[in-house]
């Protein structure tokens, strides 16, 4: 990626991530993530990624905080036997009718994304999908709370920033923070620069806290995110 301040002023507020960032933020496959968002050949034919990744232009295998969360989506799908081709057309779907670039992540999918699937079964005799049409509860246990647990919200219904392990630990993933890496939600500080820190210390945490003048419980919980990532 080009290091000019013309495109460091492209990535303020839109967060940017590896493939393996991603994956260890999410737990999600490195492999499943490059396919879904990058494409993939299956017996010479090429299907692109479901959408075109929002920093295609700056770096192309790089994805922003609005990708990661989609990508979360997207597994929950996949794990529910939904093919990549019904996702597929399920985004279009969503987009047009949301008015939203990425709208699985958007607070109205919650709610209105079973009627999206009903069409999309009506359009496709989609078997895969029949579950999540007619029953509800599928299709609450697909598109949980626990997908939008922690997720905060602009007014009209678009991620703003993401508590992975919940907002009582503060760790965040804020786009317009420190170009969207995890840090602590009061002060900003990187989770990482902590943990090398607890390292360097020989894991004192109190040690740690005096430092970077943060609560020992902010590091413990800076501590167990990137150990969840090294996991």
């Amino acid at each position: 990626m080009s290091g000019n301040s013309n495109t460091l002023s492209n990535l303020l507020g839109v967060g940017i991530y590896t493939i393996g960032d991603v994956a260890a933020y999410t737990g999600i496959r490195a492999a499943d993530i490059n396919r879904w968002l990058f494409g993939y050949n299956v017996k010479g034919s090429t299907h692109p990624g479901l959408w075109r990744a929002e920093l295609a232009e700056e770096d192309e295998k790089a994805l922003s905080f609005n990708d990661l969360l989609e990508i979360r989506f997207v597994a929950a799908f996949r794990k529910h036997g939904v093919s990549l081709q019904t996702i597929r057309r399920a985004s279009e779907h969503s987009r047009e009718q949301f008015n939203q670039t990425y709208p699985f992540t958007c607070r109205r999918f919650q709610t209105d994304g079973r009627s999206i699937f009903a069409t999309i079964h009506q359009e496709t005799g989609d078997e895969s999908l029949l579950d999540l049409v007619k029953r509800q509860y599928a299709f609450k246990q697909v598109i949980g709370p626990a997908l939008y647990e922690g997720i905060d919200y602009t007014a009209e219904g678009a991620a703003l920033r993401w508590y992975p392990m919940g907002r009582k630990k503060g760790v965040v993933l804020d786009p317009t923070r420190n170009f969207g890496k995890p840090s602590l939600a009061e002060t900003g500080v990187d989770t990482e620069a902590l943990f090398m820190a607890y390292k360097a210390e020989e894991m004192d945490s109190k040690r740690v806290a005096q430092l970077f003048e943060v609560t020992v419980q902010a590091v413990k919980a800076a501590i167990e995110f990137e150990l969840g990532n090294a996991a």
